[in-house]
């Protein structure tokens, strides 16, 4: 009787189990089911965006307990050769907020730019709890929804063509001086617009306090180019496409300006200055909730400007509000402000972190953010700071070296003594054991900087024309000195300003010369291998070089340089450029030197007294050109678009790397210098380059046909 009771209560036991084992198995199922797993988009290809989103919490912008600080969503991927990246997510509203204005939503995303080919894995960790998104505790919080998701996907080679940034691969710092493409190996110098810092006071973003309508480049917008809710963004988009064809690559732009010069730009929902321009409890809230439709928005920009090839330089904030996040300190709204823009924008090919224009926090302070940004962003992009002309020693000196992380430093500098402040910084870092990539980012006064050009049919203010000064001190002043480039900043007595400056043909004269710089640079220089020498020339010239190999000097004002080549016996060829027409190599009097002493370079090829630039090459080195090969050899191309060409002159290390372009057919199709296409009406168009060394040619056939219209 004993035995059966025992059988008896043991079948219950094993009964009531087996109901709690269903029941769980049940309850996860239903559970799990609320949640999905990740939806994966993008070109699943390398550098391309992929964008990993969650079903998750539904959530607004103006809940009372902020979404963007109580929820932390991180992402571990691990890379085909087992390399781990850590990339921090957000909240994405509906998923479509810049199409939709959406507010609120349960989708949860991160982007990622991978690097490998093959399978990437990934595991999420997506936790809540009060403030833990500025947490670095893995395990702070309460694990939730999709926590623990993983999966995989696989990357294959990108079919991009340049200057599309995922045809060059992320451009990283590589500890020198010049940032350096990772895919193609290739390192950078800029050029382009430092102004209007209030670049993103756009009308057609969403609740922006819009200073600029850009209606200036409404013409420069493509069939085929980004706009957001059918017809937006056409202008601004334009803008971009305006400086990409003057042969610019880089722009820049605030991204917070509350209580700053124009009060225009922030990336919080909050709809009014007077919401979050004072440390009272109610506005610090309203500064931890981010508009995610605008910020959606913003990524169309810059998403189209990755195309072009375009370097985005962030300015994250400027000395009149540098102090209203945490009184200066990285504290709990400032980690939340730059996780956000790291989360949202990081995954970009080519850009700088500046932590503040003319930044007047304390060094502690600096050096911590530059440490944030180093821990935080999985990419590491080069971080930088700006300060005043005269503050610079007082600003840069404790950032030396092993004293931070920061990679490089915005400059101010008037244009007479910019040519020895970049190489005074240049060499301070050398000499401290980590070199900064230096660059020009504001020229001169605040009331002129970079004036208007003397043509300009617009407002062009009361500063006048200063072509030339820019030309020869700032910018060549600046890649003689082996900076990293320049970008130009508009005075406030210029008619197209700094905080009014929406017009960019307003300086189409300057961005002419920067192209015809950039282009020495890139066809003729090893710039990358080559220092500063100006000892070896006279007062007020300018020279940089790699001994024995080349040299390049630089006049300002014309003449007939004397260059030292007592340290080298090698001998030279003499070519001459004009930094003003740009064009070919020329010839002047003098052909070839040797070294050994110190001697002339002879007289320039007309225009005695204007600026020009001589190049010495080692005869001993040169390389002659056998071929070029040109891609793609065809392409459809739809009306009013532009493709880019791309030129290899073969062998790779030739020394002349020059080339000219042509097209048969101008009515269908045009080419510039750069091999930069564009489609003008339907037909067939033959594209040929040719290289200067030894007439060699190859050619693209071009389709151009009119888009479809879609009813």
């Amino acid at each position: 009787m004993v035995g059966k009771i025992i059988l008896y209560l043991l079948s219950q036991i094993l009964q009531m189990n087996l109901k709690r084992i269903l029941f769980s198995i049940c309850f996860c199922l239903i559970t799990s089911s609320l949640y999905s797993q990740a939806s994966i988009s993008g070109e699943l290809k390398k550098w391309h965006k992929v964008t990993l989103s969650w079903s998750g919490p539904t959530v607004s912008e103006s809940d009372p307990s902020s979404p963007f600080l109580n929820y932390r969503l991180n992402v571990e991927l691990i890379s085909p050769s087992g390399v781990t990246w850590t990339v921090p997510g957000f909240f994405a509203a509906d998923g479509n907020a810049g199409e939709s204005s959406a507010s609120s939503g349960n989708v949860w995303r991160v982007h990622f730019a991978p690097e490998e080919l093959g399978v990437w894995t990934y595991t999420v960790s997506f936790r809540m709890g009060t403030n833990i998104a500025i947490s670095e505790d893995p395990i702070a919080g309460n694990a939730t929804s999709f926590d623990g998701d993983t999966g995989s996907f696989s990357i294959t080679q990108t079919d991009k063509i340049l200057p599309d940034n995922r045809a060059n691969g992320r451009l990283d710092y590589v500890g020198i001086r010049y940032l350096q493409f990772q895919e193609t190996g290739t390192y950078f110098l800029k050029a382009g617009a430092d102004s209007p810092e209030n670049f993103l006071s756009y009308d057609e973003f969403d609740n922006t306090n819009a200073d600029y309508s850009w209606a200036a480049h409404f013409g420069d917008w493509n069939n085929g180019d980004p706009t957001w809710k059918t017809e937006k963004g056409k202008d601004l988009i334009g803008a971009i496409n305006y400086l990409h064809s003057r042969g610019m690559n880089v722009f820049s732009f605030i991204t917070f300006n509350v209580n700053g010069d124009g009060d225009d730009v922030w990336p919080y929902s909050a709809t009014t200055i007077a919401q979050m321009d004072d440390m009272s409890a109610s506005d610090i809230d309203n500064r931890t909730r981010f508009d995610v439709s605008k910020l959606d928005q913003w990524e169309v920009v810059f998403n189209h400007a990755d195309k072009l090839g375009m370097y985005l330089h962030f300015k994250l904030q400027e000395t009149e509000n540098d102090q209203l996040l945490d009184g200066g300190d990285l504290d709990l709204e400032r980690r939340l402000y730059y996780r956000e823009m790291i989360a949202r924008f990081g995954h970009h090919l080519a850009l700088n972190w500046n932590i503040g224009e003319e930044n007047s926090q304390t060094p502690a302070q600096r050096i911590e953010t530059a440490q944030f940004f180093y821990d935080l962003d999985p990419y590491r992009h080069n971080t930088v700071v700006h300060t005043r002309t005269n503050d610079k020693n007082t600003i840069y000196t404790p950032l030396l070296g092993n004293n931070s992380l920061f990679t490089g430093i915005s400059m101010q500098n008037d244009p007479i003594p910019n040519h020895e402040d970049v190489k005074e910084w240049i060499i301070k870092s050398e000499d401290a054991g980590r070199p900064w990539v230096v660059a020009n980012d504001e020229q001169g006064s605040a009331q002129v900087g970079v004036a208007t050009d003397e043509g300009y049919s617009g407002n062009q203010g009361t500063a006048e024309d200063n072509r030339e000064e820019i030309r020869n001190q700032v910018l060549w002043g600046t890649l003689m000195a082996g900076g990293a480039g320049v970008e130009y900043y508009f005075g406030s007595r210029t008619g197209v300003e700094d905080l009014e400056g929406d017009d960019y043909r307003s300086r189409e004269t300057k961005w002419d010369d920067a192209k015809i710089a950039l282009d020495f640079f890139t066809n003729y220089l090893p710039f990358w291998e080559m220092n500063t020498s100006d000892n070896l020339v006279s007062s007020g010239e300018m020279c940089f070089s790699k001994t024995d190999e080349i040299y390049v000097v630089y006049l300002p004002t014309g003449g007939t340089p004397q260059l030292d080549l007592t340290d080298t016996t090698t001998d030279f060829s003499v070519k001459w450029y004009n930094p003003r027409s740009g064009g070919n190599l020329l010839d002047s009097d003098i052909t070839e030197v040797s070294g050994g002493t110190s001697l002339s370079l002879g007289n320039p090829p007309s225009d005695p007294n204007l600026d020009w630039v001589v190049l010495l090459q080692s005869v001993s080195n040169n390389v002659n050109v056998t071929g070029v090969l040109l891609t793609p050899e065809t392409a459809e191309v739809d009306e009013d678009t532009d493709l880019q060409l791309t030129a290899s002159v073969q062998p790779a290390d030739a020394t002349n790397q020059q080339l000219s372009w042509s097209s048969d057919n101008t009515a269908v199709a045009t080419v510039d210098s750069n091999g930069l296409v564009s489609a003008i009406s339907p037909g067939v168009a033959t594209i040929t380059v040719t290289t200067t060394d030894g007439a060699f040619t190859d050619t693209a056939a071009i389709t151009v046909v009119r888009p479809v219209t879609s009813v």
